[in-house]
């Protein structure tokens, strides 16, 4: 459900609202606006009953259901867009944001390059993993607590936030203490305990699609982040598995249009995974800023050839340059639209 509280309603309306609402037996998630506060309500109960209680409520002016499965990031809940913010930037606001840098933090000084060299072309977080979920148990896993504490160092030097991923629940913590947003890969995205325990980790979240999972698995589990306390939720769209070898991954671009009618949460495009080929990585990005999306994030390498995981689909520093110099018509314009859209929210 959705309850409207009227414009300027009391401190005193709200709280009775959210006491009236514990009494039924349902969680609160509230969003409050200048001039009006907006409550979520989940939970198991009849919601008949409760919302014709809550409409004669003082303060109220509308109650009602919402009637996607995924209840806190749905349309119905917010209507416009939510903004993100990390290290200083906005995700899902008026600037484009991109996101680069290796699959795996392999040395300090592989790292320290990536950060000064995607910084100059115009990144403003750098990506990198400490923890790398792979394929092989005798491929590389990363250097865990030496790689976070080297992204820190990268970001000490470079001012750019630091965005990695999290594997396990029992990591939460420590990531957190080095990440400014934390990363769910394909392959953790239903990863329930995980997901709840980001709930309460006090930092944004980019959930990547699962290589299998539809737009409304997605979907569903961002709701499992918010519905545990953390509405700072980011997705992203990173190609899925399909018949086709031609990629290593099939990009649905379709899904990044689809999410923003479904959502409110910004949505940013990965075009490394979704084609695993450096050679396609520019178009594909040319193809997100058009498309809508609020940011890239792209794996970056200064020399690809000596990457330990993923050098095929990196950008060399130079190519990274390059390309940023060619989006900038695409994002002068996608800044034009965004304007425009937000001017009539």
């Amino acid at each position: 459900m959705i309850i409207s509280m009227r414009p300027h309603a009391t401190r005193e309306e709200i709280n009775h609202v959210c006491e009236r609402i514990a009494e039924f037996g349902y969680k609160v998630h509230s969003i409050e606006g200048e001039e009006r506060v907006v409550i979520g309500v989940v939970g198991i109960g009849d919601v008949t009953i409760c919302l014709e209680s809550l409409e004669a409520t003082p303060g109220v002016e509308r109650a009602m259901r919402i009637s996607a499965p995924y209840k806190f990031v749905s349309k119905e809940f917010r209507k416009g867009r939510s903004a993100i913010k990390i290290n200083g930037c906005e995700i899902g606001g008026d600037e484009f944001v991109m996101m680069a840098g290796p699959c795996s933090v392999e040395s300090e000084k592989q790292i320290m390059d990536t950060a000064e060299g995607v910084a100059a072309a115009g990144a403003r977080i750098l990506r990198g993993g400490a923890f790398k979920p792979r394929t092989s148990p005798y491929d590389f896993q990363g250097l865990e607590l030496e790689g976070l504490k080297l992204l820190r160092k990268a970001k000490e030097r470079t001012g750019l936030g630091i965005i990695t991923e999290i594997m396990s629940d029992r990591d939460v913590e420590l990531v957190a203490e080095y990440a400014d947003c934390m990363q769910v890969g394909a392959r953790n995205m239903q990863n329930f305990a995980l997901l709840k325990s980001l709930g309460g980790c006090g930092r944004p979240v980019l959930l990547k699609r699962g290589m299998s999972s539809t737009i409304k698995e997605l979907l569903m589990s961002a709701e499992y982040i918010v519905a545990h306390g953390n509405p700072n939720v980011i997705l992203c769209e990173r190609g899925i598995r399909t018949f086709e070898t031609a990629t290593r991954n099939t990009c649905d671009i379709a899904a990044v249009p689809v999410l923003n009618e479904l959502t409110h949460l910004p949505v940013v495009l990965d075009p490394s995974h979704a084609t695993g080929k450096r050679s396609l990585i520019p178009a594909l990005s040319r193809a997100g800023v058009a498309i809508g999306a609020d940011g890239l994030i792209v794996e970056v390498h200064p020399c690809p050839e000596k990457a330990v995981s993923d050098g095929a689909q990196s950008l060399t520093l130079a190519d990274f340059a390059r390309m940023m110099s060619e989006l900038k018509p695409y994002i002068r314009l996608w800044s034009e639209a965004r304007a425009r859209e937000l001017a009539a929210v």
